[in-house]
């Protein structure tokens, strides 16, 4: 068993297979599957993950592994065939699917480096390169690349074999260790020792008295220095009288060090809860592997559900991972769960630093931990013996990647649930019309929870007609209706939520006299006004500009902002209601590490009256006093050209009206729109989810859309709008030529926003019930163009979109 199969770190169509390697007699019995290793591939040496090891090879001249990164797998068998299978469904590379599954901290970062191979001729060759290598043979390549004369050289250097590129690999994780003092003496020793000490060695002594005082053997050298206000010389006599011993010792970065969680214990379930958790208990008992849907009102206390399953799982000795939308990912959630199963739970999520998700994954690794809380990635948790997998608010849309590979978290959880016979709950109030249509066929089984908790009631919602605010003269963003009510509420001292849908309605500029629009040079798409900076920005391609005062058209000075900014509404309620405590949550003020948590806790210790916020305020947020929800604009998401638009305004309506009044003061909710008529709001108001899966079923079959229909979209995009129109129509027609008649292939169309970055959008999609070969078929298509995409050409393939811009 001498050859390794490996993938290699190349992203591409023809390198995505695996090349056979020797293994070098010092690896032997070492190299197997799922570990990473480093192999020369071409002229540079590349990263790559072994998966399979085998006795022959039919390729005759083999090179051999160069370097082994890990003494034990890092991807075990069933992640392994994971890769394959996610590879398989989103039509992506191997590669990219093992990076999914793995913290960023063991993708390998390459560093280009300049080597002099030939040191005697270095006298010989120019100036600027006797002073670049006096110093060490090997050179960092950023050293170089700015300067264009040196690049000369160093390239005439390589065409006379004097000088090679070096393309090494520097693994991106490291682990943080510290200084431990280790103490050598038995008690008898070390007091016979202080006896015998002379007086002038005092701090010796301190320190030996510190080790027997507190009965330790060991103690972080910081700790030591501190508690006794020491220095260094102490410590360096007694390590070289051996009494003492240094060493590093690993420490994991733990983004929970200094909060305390306070232990809970598991409540007392209502009737619905127990007949809901009783299907779940079952299938855990009994290794079987089920689908349920847990569907339950907002404050219903599907969390409590949660917990009872993952304790029964945990006492049978298995593992359990929890999946929580990214944005809803707050404290709150976290202390729940560390809160109930203290520090045997590990969390994953965007906030924390690279070396913190690196040494949270260890710890999961490493089985130190037996649940995960995390976000869409943590699907790939490395647990050998799971026993539950549950996805919270599963309709969310964070749970689909939107790049390579384009998986969706529901489809891997079920994927890995089957592998491990356990139970997969996925739980939400609004779930996704896919996930209701299979509970209702028996697919999935449905457990309702209809009741908020202590009987709590829903609460009212009154919807506001905005245009009629319009006609009576009232410009402000806020209805009188919602004025009243936050001044009410500022009287009785009670918290209130402030929900600005911004998705999709953003600020932009526009002269009133020509229309003019300020657009980005790049894409088709208008500028963003950020007031704090007095800019515009794009929010595709990054590109800004200062505000103009004058229309770059007409040169008129009529040049206004249209649409409603966080900033906006914040000076607002300032001028109405100066008295007011507001506290701001968007992308402006939550970007620093940590300032998501502050602002949350800081709302619930009553430190600010209003919270005003976007997205990231909808979910999972649970404060007792906060007793009305305002939604300042609930229909902007209404008129995005997405087939989902309806649903996900549902959602959105039904996930903020859930904040209010969810402890013993009743809530209120006012929702400002200019579509009052349209279902989705009038719906959402009323909480009546089935009479809106029904009205949005009955427009998706009769437009086939998806559950009746699977959706694929392909993009195709280049910086030559002829060029996208050809390749567009000419898969359009290669498409429709072999798939069945049954199915519908629309397009080629241009993109909702067709162009960005300089580069031209084009799409066709594809509406089918049934077509087992469509992925080979789109495969030929991927092979067919490969030339092509490795210049300009782009072509993206997304098997179920969540995303139609």
């Amino acid at each position: 068993m001498n050859i390794a199969k490996v993938i290699v770190d190349v992203p591409a169509r023809q390198t995505d297979r695996a090349f056979d390697y020797l293994i070098p007699e010092d690896y032997y019995g070492l190299v197997q599957p799922g570990v990473r290793v480093i192999v020369p591939f071409g002229p540079r040496s590349l990263q790559g993950f072994v998966v399979g090891v085998e006795s022959s090879s039919n390729v005759e001249k083999l090179k051999a592994i160069t370097q082994l990164l890990d003494i034990e797998p890092i991807l075990n068998e069933e992640l392994l065939q994971l890769g394959k299978w996610v590879t398989e469904q989103t039509l992506s590379y191997q590669i990219s699917s093992f990076q999914a599954m793995l913290p960023a901290a063991l993708k390998a970062k390459y560093e280009k480096e300049v080597e002099l191979i030939k040191p005697e001729q270095l006298s010989f060759m120019p100036v600027t390169l006797q002073k670049l290598f006096q110093q060490s043979l090997t050179v960092s390549w950023g050293n170089i690349e700015n300067e264009p004369g040196l690049m000369k050289s160093i390239q005439k250097e390589i065409g006379n074999g004097n000088v090679e590129v070096n393309y090494v690999v520097k693994a991106r994780g490291k682990k943080k260790t510290h200084k431990v003092l280790f103490f050598n003496s038995t008690n008898e020793e070390a007091r016979t020792l202080l006896d015998t000490m002379s007086s002038q060695a005092a701090r010796q002594k301190e320190v030996i008295e510190f080790f027997l005082d507190k009965q330790i053997k060991e103690v972080p050298r910081i700790t030591l220095k501190n508690e006794l206000s020491t220095t260094d010389s102490p410590i360096k006599a007694l390590i070289e009288k051996g009494i003492l011993t240094e060493k590093d010792k690993e420490i994991y970065r733990d983004p929970h060090a200094n909060r305390e969680f306070k232990r809970t214990q598991p409540l007392p379930l209502t009737e619905e809860q127990s007949n809901a958790i009783i299907p779940i208990l079952h299938s855990i008992e009994h290794n079987q592997h089920q689908t349920y849907l847990l569907y339950g009102v907002t404050g219903s206390g599907k969390t409590e559900v949660y917990l009872q399953s993952i304790e029964e799982v945990l006492k049978k000795g298995q593992q359990a991972i929890v999946l929580v939308p990214e944005i809803s990912l707050t404290p709150q959630m976290v202390e729940r769960f560390k809160g109930r199963f203290g520090s045997s739970v590990a969390v994953l999520h965007s906030g924390l630093s690279i070396g913190e998700k690196y040494d949270e994954w260890r710890k999961i690794y490493r089985k130190e931990v037996n649940v995960v809380v995390g976000a869409r990635s943590a699907v790939f948790a490395p647990f050998e013996n799971l026993g539950i997998i549950i996805i919270d608010e599963e309709h969310e849309s964070s749970y689909k990647q939107e790049e390579n590979p384009r998986y969706h978290a529901r489809d891997v959880a079920i994927y890995r649930g089957s592998f491990h016979q356990c139970p997969v709950v996925l739980g939400s109030a609004t779930p996704t019309l896919e996930t209701f249509a299979r509970a209702k066929k028996g697919l999935y089984e449905l457990l309702p929870l209809s009741k908020r908790m202590h009987d709590k009631g829903m609460p009212a919602v009154d919807i506001v007609d905005m245009r009629e605010e319009l006609r009576e003269g009232n410009r402000s963003m806020f209805s009188s209706l919602l004025f009243e009510k936050l001044q009410d509420r500022l009287e009785k001292k009670e918290q209130t939520v402030l929900f600005l849908n911004r998705r999709g309605y953003s600020t932009f500029i526009m002269c009133r006299d020509c229309g003019f629009v300020v657009t980005c040079p790049e894409c088709d798409i208008s500028l963003t006004y950020h007031r704090s900076q007095q800019l515009v920005k794009c929010h595709y391609c990054g590109y800004e500009e200062p505000v103009v005062k004058q229309c770059p058209s007409c040169q008129s000075d009529h040049i206004r902002f249209f649409g409603t900014g966080t900033q906006k509404v914040e000076e607002e309620i300032g001028k109405l209601l100066p008295e007011a405590r507001i506290i701001r949550m968007d992308v402006d003020t939550t970007s620093r590490k940590g300032s998501h948590e502050k602002l949350l806790t800081a709302f619930g210790e009553g430190k600010a009256d209003i919270l005003l916020g976007t997205q990231m305020i909808a979910k999972g947020l649970d404060f007792p006093r906060v007793t009305l929800v305002g939604v300042l604009t609930a229909d902007t998401m209404l008129h995005l050209p997405d087939f989902r638009s309806s649903e996900k305004t549902f959602q959105l309506l039904t996930q903020v009206s859930g904040r209010a009044g969810r402890h013993e003061l009743p809530g209120e909710v006012v929702i400002q729109t200019y579509t009052p008529e349209h279902y989705s709001v009038e719906l959402a108001s009323q909480h009546n989810y089935q009479d809106f899966y029904l009205r949005e079923m009955g427009i998706r079959k009769l437009h086939q859309y998806p559950p009746f229909f699977y959706v694929t979209l392909i993009t195709v995009s280049h910086p030559e709008i002829t060029k996208v129109v050809a390749v567009t129509e000419k898969i359009s027609t290669y498409l429709r030529s072999n798939l069945s008649s049954q199915t519908i292939v629309l397009g080629p169309a241009a993109s909702p926003i067709p162009r960005i970055k300089n580069r031209y959008r084009y799409q066709c999609m594809i509406k089918y019930k049934d077509e087992p070969q469509l992925r080979s078929y789109l495969k030929d298509l991927m092979d067919h163009y490969q030339k092509e995409m490795q210049q300009e050409l782009q072509i993206t393939i997304d098997m179920n979109p969540y995303m139609i811009m």
